[in-house]
């Protein structure tokens, strides 16, 4: 055998040695996440809405985060909904989540252990939600809640969710602002809530209304923390479409008009 063939064998050889290394790496690496989501008893908990009639399949995963999953699912009528799975190894997520039920009422004496917090936190974001809509905020819809698991609207088409304002930004962005400022003034009144997380990465324009999500985080009024994170929501707000050259309301200006 010439040397040339035998160096081509060898490289040949480590290019399959690679591969197949970073194809176990891939499987390793998909069998934890597969872990980390659909523990014991996350699968208990679907197992429930599947055998409720809640949902009848779930699909491909819409979006992947530190706190939490989303996947595509659906209905026995073939209606799309989103299932939003939180984690309960993340540590960090405990540590962040506290600051937000601590001062919230709805949730006084809530244990303090993982499985109690997360549940808890699933549950903030379902009564968010529910509340956010009696109020005329466009959200999407709750549908059920049970342990770390959250089934609601799905905001998309066929497994893929509309994009936020943040990948597509609206073509008129001045009548979009307009309707984000009554929106936040409705929340403020009506649902008595302060998103405390708003910007462009949770807007979405969907069929040509704009929708408010990822509402896990929103407080109370009475919450200590509500002044606080407002302002941050008008400053984010602001911000971004005054980038879009909308001429904006001075941050104080815009409390004002939101919380009277």
């Amino acid at each position: 055998m010439s040397r040339k063939v035998r160096e081509r064998l060898a490289y040949r050889e480590k290019q399959v040695e690679r591969r197949d290394k970073m194809l176990i790496h891939d499987l390793k690496t998909e069998r934890a996440t597969m872990e980390e989501v659909f523990d014991q008893a996350t699968l208990l908990v679907l197992y429930r809405f599947l055998n409720s009639g809640v949902i009848n399949e779930v699909n491909g995963v819409i979006s992947s985060g530190k706190e939490a999953r989303v996947y595509w699912a659906k209905n026995k009528q073939g209606e799309d909904l989103a299932v939003k799975i939180y984690l309960t190894s993340s540590a960090d997520f405990k540590r962040g989540m506290i600051k937000y039920i601590e001062g919230d009422q709805r949730f006084k004496g809530v244990k303090r252990d993982t499985k109690s917090l997360i549940s808890a936190w699933a549950q903030k974001e379902f009564k968010n939600l529910e509340q956010a809509a009696n109020a005329k905020v466009r959200v999407p819809k709750p549908v059920a809640v049970d342990g770390n698991v959250l089934i609601m609207e799905f905001i998309g088409k066929a497994g893929v969710s509309a994009p936020s304002l943040k990948e597509q930004p609206p073509e008129n962005a001045e009548k979009v602002y307009n309707q984000l400022l009554c929106y936040m003034e409705r929340l403020y009144r009506k649902a008595e809530l302060v998103h405390g997380d708003l910007s462009e990465y949770n807007l979405i324009i969907w069929k040509g209304n704009l929708v408010m999500f990822d509402m896990s985080q929103s407080v109370p009024i009475t919450h200590p923390l509500a002044r606080f994170l407002l302002n941050r929501d008008i400053t984010n707000v602001n911000r971004f479409f005054s980038r879009l050259g909308v001429k904006v309301l001075s941050n104080e200006e815009v409390y004002r008009k939101v919380a009277g």
